[in-house]
Parts: C-alpha cells; sequence; structure tokens
C-alpha cells in the first residue's frame, strides 16, 4: 500500500454512497455492526493507499468527508468487527468491499474464491481480495433537461415486451461494435422492429451489475439473463462499448424518443454473495446480519439463490427505494418489473400487502407513478401470492399461462376456466377491487420454452446446461405435433404456426395487460432448452431471418394491438356486476355456443366442448364485437349469433371463414369481427 495524507472532515450521513462536494466528497456507508469501517483509495496505477478509517458513525451510518478528490475517484471499503459465521457476522479486513451504493464499476466482477470472507472449514479467509474485485468508482450521473420526456401510456393499451439487451441486438443487421449493447437496442432496425408490433413498452431483462454464478463459472458458462446482481445501482458494463451509465441512459432516451414506455427488470430479492461461504464483496461484509435474512444461525433461501435480502430491514427498504428512485429520476426508466416479488412483501419473514417495503413504494410520489409489475411468487412459506398485492402493482399471471396452454392442447373440461381466465382472471383479481388489467397475461416467459418450442417439444432439451437434463420446469403443457423437435414435415409446421397464432391472438384480446417474449413474433427457438440462463450464445440470440413464420406472428400482433389501441373494451370491460365500475355505464358481454344461441348450464359443464364464443358491446353502443375460439381439427360451421345486421372480419386465423353467413372452422382457430 501507498501512504497519502488526506485533510478529513466530519461530512454527512446523507445522502449515502460517495458524494462530491464543494472541498472533495462525502461518504456514507451504513455498516450497524461495524467496529471500524475504513474507506481506501486507489491511485491512477490502481495501487491501494493506506486505508482511512471513519471517524463519525450516526444511527448506524458511517460517514466523512475527505477533501481534495474529484469526480472519477476508485475507491473500496473494508469493515473490521466480529468474525462469528454462526452469529451471521461475516467482518474480514481482507476482503475489499464495493460500496452499495456505488453509481459505476472499474470492471465486471467475476467469481474467485478468493473473494470469500471463510475458508470451507468455516475460519476466516486472510487471503486479500482486492486484486479480484472491482472498485467503485466517485461519479455523479445526471438527467439531461433535454432528454424526451416519459411516455404517458393508457392502460387499457398498455403491452408488454420484454427484450434482453444482448439478445435482441446480438444479430441485427448493424456494426460489430453495436451488437450485443445498450446502443445496439436503438439502432434503426431494432426502432423500426419495435414500431411496427404497435406495442407500447418495453420491460428490459436485468441491468443492474451482475456476475456469473460459481457453479456456472466451474462449468465454463455464463449467467446470460442476469438474475444474479452485484449492485442496485451500478450498469451492467458488458452491455456498454464504453460507458453503461451514458450509454444506458441512451438507450432509454432511444426508447422514448420513438415512442416508448420502459421499464426494467429488478432484482432486489437477493445479490451475487450467494451463499455464506461464497463471494464477500459488499452487503456480506459491510452487514451480513442487516441485509440478509436468517434464523436460528441459519441463512433463509427463499430464492433458491443462497441468500434473500431481508426487505424488512430498514436500511433495506432505504436501499432498495433509494436504487428506484434512482433508476426513475437518473437513468430514465418508467417502471419496475420485481423478480420473485414476494421477498419483497415479506416481514418477520411471512407475507403481507401491508409490508413495509411495498407501502412505502406506494406513498412515495415519485415510484407510486411508475408502472409497477410484480412476479408474485418465491420458494418461501407462504410464497404463491398471485392476485394478494396491494393496488398499485400489476401481477404476473402464471394461472392464465397454464389454463390457456392447456386449452389450446385440447384438453377436455377446459372451456369454463379459459373463460375466467380470458375475462380477467376475476377470481384472483376479485372484482369491486381491482380491475382486469391488474394480471399480466402471458403464454410464454423468459423462463420457459419459447412459443416455437411450446409447439414443437413434448420434453425439456437442456442438456447444454450441463445439469443432466435435471434444471427447468418439467412440465410445460406443450405440444409437439407428432414430431420432437425441428421438422421438414410441412404439414407439422403448419399446425404449429397455426397454433402460435391462435396464443397470440388469445393473449391480444384477453381482459388484462398482455405481456409478449421478445423473440416470439420472430418464431424464435431455443431448441426445446426451457431455462437458458446459461446460455451466451446463438441459441438465445435472436435470429432476424425473413419467414413466413415471422410474417404471419408479427402481422398479428400489429393488427390486434392496433384494434386493442382503438377499443378499450377489447382489454378492460366495465361489467355491470363489478362495484369496481358503479359509477360508469356497464359494457355488456354474452357467451354463444356453435348453434350462435346463449350458452347454456349443460354447454359449460360439458367437458368435451371445443368451440366457445362471445360477444362484447361498449356500454354506449358504438362498438360490438364476435369473438370465436376453437381448439380442436375438426371441421365444423357456427352460427353467427341471430340478432347481427351485418359482420365485419377483423382478425382471423388461418382457419376461419365466413362464408353463406356462417363461420366456417376448418380446424383450430381464432376470429374476431365487428358486427354492425
Amino acid at each position: 500500500m501507498t501512504t497519502t495524507d488526506h485533510a478529513l472532515a466530519t461530512g454527512s450521513p446523507f445522502p449515502l454512497g460517495a458524494t462530491v462536494t464543494e472541498q472533495g466528497v462525502n461518504f456514507a456507508v451504513v455498516s450497524e455492526d461495524a467496529s471500524q469501517l475504513y474507506l481506501c483509495l486507489f491511485d491512477n496505477e490502481g495501487k491501494e493507499q493506506a486505508p482511512l478509517p471513519f471517524l463519525h458513525k450516526h444511527r448506524g451510518i458511517w460517514h466523512m468527508e475527505v477533501l481534495g478528490l474529484t469526480e472519477g475517484q476508485h475507491y473500496g471499503l473494508r469493515a473490521d468487527g466480529a468474525f462469528q459465521p454462526k452469529q451471521q457476522q461475516m467482518f474480514n479486513l481482507k476482503k475489499l468491499l464495493i460500496d452499495p451504493y456505488a453509481k459505476d464499476l472499474s470492471d465486471k466482477l467475476v467469481w474467485h474464491p478468493d473473494q470469500a470472507a471463510m475458508t470451507q472449514d468455516g475460519q476466516a479467509n486472510l487471503t486479500d481480495s482486492a486484486y479480484c474485485v472491482p472498485k467503485s468508482i466517485v461519479r455523479t450521473p445526471v438527467s439531461s433537461p433535454e432528454r424526451p420526456a416519459r411516455v404517458r401510456v393508457s392502460p387499457s393499451s398498455r403491452a408488454l415486451y420484454e427484450l434482453h439487451v444482448k439478445g435482441f441486438s446480438q444479430n441485427l443487421p448493424i456494426a460489430d461494435a453495436l451488437k450485443g449493447t445498450y446502443l445496439g437496442v436503438i439502432s434503426a432496425p431494432g426502432i423500426e422492429h419495435l414500431k411496427s408490433l404497435q406495442i407500447t413498452t418495453i420491460q428490459l431483462m436485468p441491468c443492474f451489475s451482475f456476475m456469473t454464478e460459481r457453479h456456472l463459472h466451474v462449468l465454463k458458462l455464463n449467467n446470460y439473463w442476469g438474475y444474479n446482481p452485484v449492485s442496485f445501482f451500478a450498469p451492467e458494463p458488458s452491455y456498454a462499448q464504453h460507458d453503461a451509465v451514458v450509454e444506458f441512459q441512451q438507450m432509454v432516451d432511444g426508447l422514448r424518443q420513438a415512442g416508448f414506455e420502459v421499464i426494467l427488470d429488478v432484482v432486489y430479492n437477493h445479490t451475487a454473495e450467494s451463499e455464506l461461504d461464497q463471494s464477500s464483496v459488499s452487503f456480506r461484509g459491510l452487514d451480513n446480519a442487516r441485509y440478509y435474512r436468517h434464523q436460528d444461525d441459519q441463512y433463509l433461501n427463499f430464492t433458491g439463490c443462497g441468500n434473500c435480502i431481508d426487505t424488512f430491514s430498514p436500511s433495506s427498504i432505504r436501499l432498495i427505494c433509494d436504487s428506484m428512485r434512482y433508476w426513475v429520476n437518473v437513468m430514465g426508466v418508467d417502471g419496475f418489473r420485481f423478480d420473485l416479488g414476494v421477498d419483497m412483501g415479506r416481514t418477520h419473514h411471512d407475507f403481507t400487502p401491508n409490508a413495509p417495503l411495498l407501502q412505502a413504494i406506494l406513498q412515495d410520489p415519485v415510484l407510486s407513478n411508475t408502472c409497477l409489475v410484480m412476479e408474485p411468487w418465491d420458494i418461501g412459506p407462504n410464497g404463491y401470492q398471485v392476485g394478494q398485492f396491494p393496488k398499485g402493482f400489476f401481477e404476473c399471471n402464471d394461472q392464465y399461462r397454464d389454463t390457456i396452454r392447456r386449452f389450446w392442447r385440447g384438453d377436455k373440461g377446459a372451456v369454463p376456466e379459459f373463460a375466467t381466465r380470458f375475462m380477467g382472471s376475476r377470481d384472483y383479481f376479485h372484482k369491486g377491487q381491482k380491475s382486469a388489467l391488474h394480471s399480466v397475461n402471458y403464454i410464454t416467459y423468459h423462463d420457459g420454452y419459447t412459443m416455437r418450442d411450446l409447439v414443437s417439444y413434448h420434453q425439456r432439451h437442456n442438456q447444454a446446461n450441463m445439469e443432466d437434463n435435471r434444471d427447468g420446469h418439467g412440465d410445460n403443457i406443450s405440444q409437439n405435433f407428432g414430431a420432437e423437435g425441428e421438422t421438414d414435415d410441412a404439414n407439422i409446421q403448419a399446425q404449429r404456426l397455426n397454433q402460435q397464432l391462435c396464443f397470440m391472438a388469445t393473449l391480444l384480446l384477453s381482459q388484462g395487460t398482455p405481456h409478449i417474449l421478445g423473440g416470439d413474433e420472430l418464431s424464435h427457438s431455443q431448441q426445446g432448452n426451457n431455462n437458458a440462463y446459461c446460455q451466451d450464445n446463438s441459441l438465445t440470440w435472436l435470429n432476424w431471418q425473413t419467414s413466413h413464420a415471422r410474417t404471419e406472428l408479427q402481422s398479428t400482433i400489429a393488427t390486434l394491438m392496433t384494434l386493442r389501441k382503438r377499443y378499450p373494451i377489447l382489454a378492460n370491460l366495465h361489467l355491470d356486476d363489478d362495484p369496481l365500475y358503479q359509477h360508469t355505464n356497464a359494457d355488456h358481454i354474452e357467451w354463444f355456443n356453435e348453434q350462435g344461441t346463449p350458452m347454456t348450464g349443460q354447454d359449460w359443464s360439458d367437458k368435451n366442448r371445443h368451440y366457445l364464443s362471445l360477444t362484447l358491446t361498449s356500454a354506449d353502443l358504438s362498438a360490438r364485437f364476435w369473438i370465436v375460439f376453437y381448439n380442436t381439427d375438426t371441421p365444423i360451421a357456427a352460427s353467427i349469433p341471430t340478432d347481427h345486421k351485418s359482420l365485419t372480419p377483423l382478425y382471423n386465423t388461418p382457419s376461419m371463414a365466413i362464408e353463406n353467413n356462417q363461420l366456417k372452422c376448418a380446424y383450430r382457430g381464432v376470429f374476431i369481427g365487428q358486427i354492425d
């Protein structure tokens, strides 16, 4: 270490992190249980200077101002205190620690055994880790006053498009330097494609700086999805050409300029430090007992990732809310999708919609005005909470996913529940309490089959993950139409494309908020891998070749998104028996069988039923639609409801056609027409 004298001042406990002042830099770091905290500065050659002890501690926050320091200073932290793993005390002066509030890091964190605070036999690991831990950088990112304004999306027109920065842009026809980057997303071909779909909202997969897990490092695989965060502030550097902070902001600005709302998939439920004997690079070394959930001297692993953030801890609540405000106010996002969101609603380890973190978000004047999407489960006790989050949160609806898959597979007795899911899952998002828009409907997500694989594979094919094909969901409610995987059989190919069109049309005609997995519009395949989190290669990078399937799917999405935007009734029907809308005039719905007469109790209870249709009529009678679903391949002729005057087809899958005042269904399909 080199020795350099620095003048110190008391400084301030707020704001947390490193803040440039008129005289230098103020540092404020939470570490309630440490006996001493040290600031470690690094010179231009990367050499560590003699550590500076923090001289002041206020309510668990160590703080001081170091005079003469400037923007761009590299630094780290070291914390002294008890090393008692059974009591969750993991202090070890040999471990350099990343400031939890650092806005930028010198490098991408790569797992190394020397990052561990303890050895495999439970003793303190006395190897210094500074050489294998990125340095925090004093940085003050700002939001330009000239950046595009936030795009205001009508709730009834909102449609989410899940986009992986690298996977989306790696194979685009753009300059090599832009491939796989933030700026590649907003290249001309990228923007042109996104605009062609008529979707409203880009849901970015994780962009927090993340690390590849130890077991993947051993297998020489990479964490591709990014659900293993190192920092809640610093953006992922591997997606940038030069400057991750600036280029992330430019990506958001470019998407906004193109008319999109932008939300970010965030992981606040665990960190890359994983199990107790793995990396100690930030939270663990600073305040392990405060940041992570534990009970009876053991970590509580409600995430399946080795640790979980104690979101009932005041320091964690402050950290997460500060992080969210930073990504909104400075980085520019319009909202968040929360991975394993039940952890955010836990108090003393059990879930409640009144949890302090959830309420803190909803009362915040900035955060409450953003788009907030919950993944409403984790693997802890009472970990399944679909429909139970407070108003203000959208929720991913796996009940919708499974039911729609079963219906189109042709499962017996699927029609009644299909109708419930199609109508916004009001058994979960109850009438009088929440609108159907709270239900985020999806058929595919990043963690599972792509839509093409859903119709091409009966079994998962995850051998490339090197876990003996044991990982990923075993029951995918899929259908391969007679051949496993790719086939040259033109008939099977046609059936698979038709099934994809039926899925996409159902999704975009359903009550609620639709979610589209990026790549499904291209008919992208992962060769049957339904857990491609570690496949950073052509398996997951989108293929942009033109194909008949791509043309048909993109046209379906654009056509039906245009209808959703024009007619809000297709997304959020105001029913006369729903107290939530008692102040408005009610829309009207009626269900019909294939004879064109209203569905009877016997019709609903018929387990062999494959046909269902309905009419939607707006309260002001300005719009009336007839929607039809038929999920088997035996040809039928369905009667149009008898009180129609004329019917204008608006969209249909290939099997559907109006002939002689009937709807001819040659095989499974979807139809929507406007009744005049």
